[in-house]
């Protein structure tokens, strides 16, 4: 009897090899991903993955989209506070939380790091940047009279700032910040930043 089975299409195979290198991202960290447990817990062969991804690092980045996807919803809640104030305070604690709850997911779009001489694609650039405007939507309410430019560089100065908190916290790096004690000290550090944000000058050219 003829086997009248249809041939997985490629979307579908590339959605299995991105749910389990999901999963094996999220069990073991970013450095160790293998090929061959991502296809082994697809259920497919070895050479498989390259019929449905250019190569690791592209599965690497799917994964990331996801991630970054999940974050940015994480963080949406902070949209629908009105004083920029309260929307940055929340914005940053739902990022440390999003980043206790997802350590090692979390940590691989950082952690990532393409070829020399390979650029990010266009997609998965614009996945990031969606999440840094929505980080500076508060920020452009708190200081509108500054230049679109300046506000670019601010949004990712705050965004670095919040960030190493809670890198080096994950990382046992940061001596004496307990991780009970991250989501106060994020907290405190974003009261001091919008403080200081009312008050900078717009640089001068």
């Amino acid at each position: 009897m003829n086997d009248t089975s249809k041939p997985e299409s490629k979307p579908d195979l590339r959605t299995r090899l991105i749910d389990a290198a999901e999963f094996e991202i999220a069990e073991k960290g970013l450095a160790g991903l293998k090929a061959r447990d991502v296809t082994g817990r697809a259920g497919c062969a070895l050479g498989a993955i390259y019929n449905a991804v250019a190569d690791l690092d592209e599965l690497v980045q799917r994964v990331n989209s996801r991630t970054l996807v999940r974050l940015g919803a994480a963080l949406a809640p902070a949209s629908e506070t009105s004083a920029p104030e309260a929307a940055m305070l929340t914005l940053a604690d739902a990022y440390a939380v999003f980043a206790l709850n997802n350590r090692r997911l979390w940590s691989a779009l950082f952690e990532h790091r393409l070829p020399e001489g390979v650029g990010m694609p266009d997609w998965h650039r614009q996945d990031h940047e969606v999440l840094i405007a929505r980080i500076g939507g508060p920020l452009i309410a708190l200081r509108p009279d500054l230049p679109a430019e300046v506000l670019r560089l601010r949004v990712r100065t705050l965004f670095g700032a919040v960030h190493g908190v809670v890198h080096l916290a994950l990382q046992g790096r940061l001596v004496g910040l307990p991780e009970a004690a991250l989501r106060q000290e994020v907290a405190a550090l974003v009261t001091a930043l919008v403080a200081g944000a009312r008050q900078l000058a717009e640089p001068e050219a």
